[in-house]
């Protein structure tokens, strides 16, 4: 299963929710705390989106967008995973971590 994400690099907290229409369509949005530098963010987008979904962070891979804020997300398909992003898109309350 293939979706998009919106990153925001450098937030207080990880956060998972909400959606954004951008570059590559509607969009999860996802906060990490990790800098956009040397591919942390996208590690870090990996690592919590994993946390979130339920699934291991090495099952998680982004396919497009690495220098960008904007980016394709790859996982394996389960119907369960496309609930939990649809609800995540809708409700953007999904948070991991503390800030």
């Amino acid at each position: 299963m293939r979706f998009a994400v919106r990153v925001k690099a450098g937030a207080k907290r990880d956060v998972v929710g909400g959606r954004w229409d951008g570059a590559l369509g509607e969009a999860l949005v996802v906060s990490v705390r990790a800098p956009a530098v040397d591919g942390k963010a996208n590690a870090a987008v990996c690592r919590v989106l994993a946390a979130v979904l339920g699934v291991r962070a090495r099952d998680v891979a982004v396919v497009k967008g690495q220098r960008s804020r904007d980016k394709l997300v790859e996982l394996p398909d389960a119907e369960d995973i496309a609930v939990r992003v649809a609800g995540l898109l809708e409700s953007g309350v999904g948070t991991h971590g503390s800030g």
